[in-house]
């Protein structure tokens, strides 16, 4: 595997778990749950906005991995969406990068 590939791979286990860790600590810490930690995303005009550019830029992911796999035929890239959706946009850019430079066979 290429070292550019590692790099991506390794951003989205980071993307996933460093995310993961502040939002279950803070359900945790807070004990209102899934409810509570969105509460809190729009909690004052700072978190608000950051947010909304996060809805943003996983939209635009989206749109661009759907307009990808279409025309490449790399259906394995569609599992990139639950990840942006799920866990966000710093698992699911990294990971579609990851499965995008795939070799071809």
């Amino acid at each position: 595997m290429s070292p550019l590939r590692l790099g991506f791979l390794g951003l989205a286990i980071w993307g996933a778990v460093h995310p993961m860790y502040w939002f279950l600590r803070y359900m945790r810490e807070s004990g209102t749950g899934l409810s509570g930690l969105i509460d809190a995303w729009y909690v004052n005009a700072s978190t608000t906005g950051l947010t909304w550019d996060l809805t943003i830029a996983a939209i635009a992911l989206t749109v661009w991995i759907l307009a990808e796999v279409t025309s490449r035929k790399t259906w394995v890239g569609l599992l990139a969406i639950p990840a942006t959706f799920c866990i966000g946009v710093s698992c699911g850019l990294p990971l579609y990068l990851f499965l995008r430079s795939r070799p071809s066979p």
